[in-house]
């Protein structure tokens, strides 16, 4: 790794980030990955932008118009992100999860995007995907977040 890749690395392990778990059926299986590269790209059209790993399983079975679902984690999460991070694990045994709008909705998520792919974008060893929103809902709950290489949540500051 260039001394560049490591300062940058330690200063995005610096940024908190949103996690969730991406989630899209492949013949009527269900794959799901955690990720905590992802953000609103558009309000008008809704869009998403999600980053995956070249090697993700998730991303093989992603193609132009399927749908896939992100999971905005709830802080009370933490073990579920664990679980999907991992590779090859099945991520879906013994968790609660229905199909919404043809992606898997995890129980307990403290948001729901549904989307369908509108594009695959080359970023580096990522790729990204662009999401056309096509449904989304929001729970009561606080979302789990990522800094310093360890999971919390938002805690509001005085300004």
């Amino acid at each position: 790794m260039t001394a560049v890749a490591g300062a940058f690395r330690e200063v995005m392990a610096g940024v908190a980030t949103p996690v969730s778990v991406v989630t899209t059926l492949a013949g009527g299986a269900p794959y799901g990955t955690t990720v905590s590269a992802f953000a609103s790209l558009s309000m008008a059209p809704p869009m998403v932008l999600v980053s995956l790993d070249r090697g993700s399983g998730l991303l093989a079975r992603l193609a132009e118009g399927a749908p896939f679902g992100l999971n905005v984690l709830a802080a009370a999460q933490a073990e579920l992100a664990t679980r999907f991070a991992r590779r090859g694990a099945d991520g879906f045994a013994g968790v609660a999860w229905e199909v919404d709008l043809g992606a898997p909705r995890l129980e307990g998520s403290a948001g729901w995007v549904a989307c369908r792919v509108a594009r695959l974008v080359d970023g580096g060893d990522h790729v990204v995907v662009l999401g056309d929103v096509v449904a989304a809902s929001l729970q009561d709950a606080a979302p789990l977040t990522y800094h310093a290489r360890r999971f919390g949540t938002h805690v509001p500051v005085d300004a």
